[in-house]
């Protein structure tokens, strides 16, 4: 069994919480995890992966056990600048890199800022939107949950985590925004509630700049081997598919659904061929 362990790595802003599992004399393997929780979303991947090589995974600024790094909107780029920060922390000379949704972007944004630190890449459901769509997921999507004295927030905090799993938007409690989605176990539902519980006031910067990072206009300049992968009930699966065409480097693979027990064993296959042939 693989032992998923923790730990903090001092950086310019503060410091960085991250989650490690396995060694290998391959490359390092460092996993951003999506919004809007933490490197606790991507544990059952870790434990997978790490049984052949070292994984790293951080809670990116602002998530999870990790600070913010500024109480202000941030963009992509100034994710992947801190990220890279934290490859220095940690002495990772040269890694290959994944990232799923939020996460995807600023791996992907590393690896056009930093092209020497990364032999591959993988991007694990990446969105871009219409400008139509933009003004109305910054118009509703991601807020702080901020306290109050009947606990009033927690509840709508577990709701907007427990809505995400049947609506695309969460907001859009509708037929038309229906998901062809089950309910997460309620272990993992908790868990997911309880890591955006402890940035419940910086949680929703990392979202707001993943939704105004366009992925037409910055995957163009990625030079590193690229994966792009999304299982077919992934609300980002149709973006992801038409990214994917121009990454100059880029592969796309679909996966099966995410409650589907072929979707964990066809995503840990495709990775681990994809990293195998990366340059």
């Amino acid at each position: 069994m693989t032992i998923v362990k923790r730990g903090f790595a001092d950086v310019a802003h503060g410091q960085i919480h991250y989650r490690h599992a396995g060694a290998s004399e391959d490359l390092p393997l460092v996993m951003l995890h999506a919004s809007p929780g933490s490197s606790r979303q991507l544990v059952r991947l870790i434990e997978d992966l790490g049984v052949k090589r070292h994984v790293i995974a951080p809670d990116t600024p602002g998530n999870g056990d990790s600070p913010a790094l500024a109480r202000e909107e941030t963009t992509v780029v100034r994710l992947a600048e801190a990220m890279l920060g934290f490859l220095d922390a940690m002495g990772l000379e040269r890694v290959d890199l994944y990232g799923s949704h939020t996460g995807a972007c600023i791996a992907a944004e590393l690896a056009i800022l930093a092209p020497d630190r990364v032999r591959g890449v993988v991007l694990d459901g990446v969105s871009t939107f219409t400008a139509e769509e933009l003004e109305d997921i910054l118009a509703n999507y991601a807020f702080p949950f901020e306290p109050d004295i009947n606990g009033a927030y927690l509840v709508n905090l577990f709701q907007f985590c427990r809505d995400q799993y049947m609506f695309f938007p969460w907001y859009n409690r509708t037929r038309a925004g229906r998901r062809d989605n089950g309910m997460g176990a309620p272990g993992d539902l908790h868990a997911w509630a309880t890591e955006v519980m402890k940035a419940h006031d910086t949680y929703h910067f990392n979202y707001r700049a993943a939704f105004r990072w366009n992925g037409f206009d910055r995957l163009p300049l990625l030079t590193r081997p690229a994966l792009l992968l999304a299982g077919e009930n992934d609300p980002l699966i149709d973006q992801t598919r038409d990214l994917s065409a121009v990454v100059p480097t880029g592969s796309y693979v679909e996966l099966a659904r995410f409650d589907d027990p072929a979707f964990a064993s066809g995503r840990l296959s495709a990775m681990q061929a994809f990293f195998a042939s990366a340059q």
